[in-house]
């Protein structure tokens, strides 16, 4: 499955209070939209924020965003805004991401060293513990706080470390394979950053992070 935030289903708004099973693809890409900016307000120190700088931030109209808050309790006082640390946990809960979450990066050129020495995982509560490579030279180099493995290593680490995700920061032609070697090893979420477009079972969620479709996306909003 592929998700794709620009097309969200919709679906109907759950009662006051109470989260619903599933999030609705819409609800959930916005809501992780709030925790990227909330998280980042919090380490810059900011203790409240209203709903129109989180939409000053995010693009998401005001009205939208006390809707989908609105939805699972009442988290804001009117002319004070909503307590950062607070929200961002709920947010969590709601996205039921509390909590430590494991990754396996595959790519140790550029982009992978790029991302294993990044906190943007981090802040939400993800880990890299392991980083794998198929090109020898790499394999045993250290990376951060890991040592480069072999793609041998895999179905021990992603048993071992529990892992629940894996991303793929590796040349376009080399993602289908790794794919295939993350479902076979049991890994259902693959967050891929090539531009490959992956074949997987139904079960398997796919995302991927593409900065030319970030960026045609920013430009429809300058031109309109």
């Amino acid at each position: 499955m592929t998700l794709d935030p620009l097309n969200p289903p919709t679906v109907p708004s759950p009662a006051e209070g109470i989260a619903p099973e599933r999030l609705s693809l819409g609800v959930a890409a916005r809501l992780s939209r709030y925790l990227q900016v909330l998280t980042q307000a919090k380490k810059m120190g900011k203790e409240t924020i209203s709903s129109q700088e989180l939409s000053d931030y995010t693009h998401v109209n005001s009205t939208q965003i006390r809707r989908d808050l609105s939805g699972f309790g009442k988290f804001g006082k009117r002319g004070v805004g909503y307590n950062v640390e607070s929200l961002v946990s709920q947010i969590r809960k709601i996205l039921r991401t509390a909590g430590q979450h494991n990754i396996a990066l595959f790519g140790a050129g550029h982009l992978g060293r790029a991302i294993a020495g990044s906190d943007i995982f981090a802040d939400h509560g993800f880990r890299v513990v392991a980083i794998f490579d198929t090109d020898p030279a790499k394999v045993g180099m250290a990376v951060g706080t890991q040592t480069v493995r072999h793609l041998d290593d895999l179905r021990s680490v992603v048993e071992e470390e529990d892992v629940v995700v894996g991303v793929l920061a590796v040349p376009t032609a080399a993602a289908q394979g790794l794919a295939d070697d993350l479902v076979a090893v049991g890994v259902k979420i693959i967050f891929n950053y090539s531009e490959a477009l992956l074949d997987v079972p139904p079960e398997v969620t796919v995302h991927t992070s593409s900065p030319a479709v970030d960026l045609l996306y920013a430009l429809y909003f300058y031109l309109t």
